[in-house]
Order: structure tokens, then sequence, then C-alpha cells
């Protein structure tokens, strides 16, 4: 994910003094990658999966669930293989911090080959992850395959609790703790702050509200119980029949299953991309892997709409709301 391990992140009013030259310089980084591997040939497939792990602790007395802010703590544990072997030294796994402080992501050590024995390891390995975890979890915590927790964004909706800080910090939400953030690397809290100082405003996502016999018609939810009314633009974006969220860490706070590919040419990475891009969107909504939020039913299928929504960093003028 190209964590930062040198230096400081820039602020949005430092970064948009580069804007353009990143802009330039980027486009002509890819064209001469681009002329360089575009007839490349000889290379071996090469693949291999990335797990976000939500960490969730269950009161022992309440048997109320919560989410653990415990990723900060457990990483140097996951990770001692890792920086304490010799160079060369095989590793069976590896982890890296995600943005939440209750994730976790974690890779094989190598990637997976292209014959067919390759698959009767991929299971194992992902065991093997659980298991390392769960180990180094204190009693009534687990680590678990959620893309979604079903409170996140609840009142109290983590371990230990922490309270929103809508008139400070990185996000200014209502709903989602600056202490729910990722803490022990700058990456995370920057991108909040530059999204959102970037865009003018919060990043507003509003989710349509799965409906039954008994969900009021329009459904309007009263937001002035997660805020004290100092700033009208607080809840000003939520809308009719929507489960309004306010923060980056809606999206990023999401976790995933994902597959990574090295084709071995140009033209086996077309036809994997090609293919993969029909399969993809099915498997999605089959998933159903983001059935609530907020402590409300969705009617939406997958978190690619919270993760849109979680880093529109356009201004005014860019979505079209204000003629420029």
């Amino acid at each position: 994910m190209g964590l930062l391990t040198a230096g400081e992140p820039l602020s949005w009013a430092e970064t948009k003094k580069y804007a353009d030259f990143v802009r330039r310089e980027g486009a002509k980084q890819f064209v001469r990658l681009w002329r360089k591997h575009l007839n490349s040939t000889g290379a071996a497939l090469f693949w291999g999966d990335e797990i976000e792990y939500i960490l969730v602790r269950i009161d022992p007395e309440t048997k109320e669930a919560s989410l653990l802010l415990m990723a900060a703590e457990l990483l140097p544990y996951l990770q001692w293989e890792e920086t304490h072997s010799p160079p060369g030294t095989p590793i069976e796994m590896l982890w890296r911090p995600e943005y939440a402080a209750y994730m976790i992501e974690g890779t094989p050590g190598k990637p997976f080959g292209h014959l067919p024995e390759y698959l009767n390891t991929v299971e194992y390995n992902m065991q093997r992850r659980r298991d390392l975890v769960q180990k180094r979890l204190p009693e009534n915590c687990y680590i678990m395959c959620l893309t979604t927790f079903p409170r996140l964004g609840c009142p109290n909706f983590t371990y230990p609790p922490a309270p929103p800080t809508p008139n400070s910090g990185a996000s200014r939400s209502i709903f989602y703790p600056e202490n729910a953030i990722f803490g022990a690397h700058p990456r995370f809290k920057t991108l909040t702050r530059n999204i959102r100082e970037r865009r003018g405003s919060k990043v507003a996502i509003n989710l349509p509200i799965f409906r039954d016999v008994n969900t009021p018609n329009p459904f309007i939810e009263d937001l002035t119980l997660y805020h004290d009314g100092k700033d009208p633009s607080a809840t000003s974006a939520a809308l009719p029949d929507h489960v309004y969220l306010d923060a980056m860490g809606f999206g990023m706070g999401c976790c995933c299953l994902q597959v990574t590919f090295q084709g071995c040419c140009v033209s086996e990475a077309r036809m994997l991309y090609d293919q993969l891009t029909t399969i993809c969107p099915i498997v999605m909504a089959l998933s159903a892997a983001t059935p609530a939020i907020r402590g409300y039913l969705l009617d939406v299928d997958c978190r690619w709409g919270i993760i849109s929504g979680a880093v529109d960093d356009r201004t005014e003028e860019e979505r079209g709301v204000k003629v420029a």
C-alpha cells in the first residue's frame, strides 16, 4: 500500500503547490514504464491475496460486540519475524497497518505461483494468519473477516470507548471518533484531513435504507442527537430515505479480501483483466457483504459505493453543485 517510511506527509496547503508537477511527471513516468515493459516476456505469473481483518471484543457480561482498538499494539509482535530475520530469510506471512485502529492487513510472505499445487497452500496460509493473531489477543477478543461492522458509527462502538470530536481532529465526524483512526502512522489522518480540506467540507455518504413494512416513509433520521447544533453544516448533506455517513473511516474502515496478479506479459495481464472485469461485479453482489452500518439495514450489496464516497475530494464546482 506504499506506506511512508521516511519523512513526513504534506498538508493539503503544501501538497497543492506541487499538484501540477506531480500530475505532469506522473504521466511521463507512466509512459516511460509502459514503453519499457510493453514487449517484455518471460516472467512467470504470480498472484497473492491481501486480507484486511477486523478486531472485535465481546463484553463478557452484556455480550455486546465492539471494535477493538488494538492494531498498534499487535503489529510489533506480528512483524517480529520480518523485522528480526536476516535479509533473504523466507517469511511465512507479512503484516501491515490499515486505516482503522481496529484493522490489520495480512498477506503471504511471498506470492503464489502459476502451478496447481500452489492452490493447496492458500487456505492453510490464511488459517495460519488468523491463528497467529488470535493467540495474541486478550480473552473475549477475536480476529474476524467482516467487511463492515454493523454498529460502525453507533455510540460507543469501540473498545475502549472513544467519543467523536466533531469540532476538532482530522475528520470532524459526528459519528466516527478520531481514536478509531490508526494513529501510529501519519498517513491515515493526513489523508482524512487533506480530503476534507480539498473538498471544502466533510465527505457526505448517503446509502439507501433497506425497506420493510415497518420502515417509516419517508425515513428521516433525527441527527440532532449526535451534535450540539453549533455547526449548521454538520448534517446538512443528509438525504431522506438514506443512512448518512460523514467520515472517510466509514469507507476505509471497511475490510475486504483482495487478490493481486502479475501477468507474465502485457497480453496475459490484459486477458486476466478482461476476464475478471465481468466476474468481479457479480461476485461482489453475491457476497452481500455490507448489509448494515450505523445499526441500520442497507439496500446495497458491497462496500464499493461507501468507499468511493469516503474518498470523494472533489470541490463543489467539480461535483456540479456550484457554478465556478
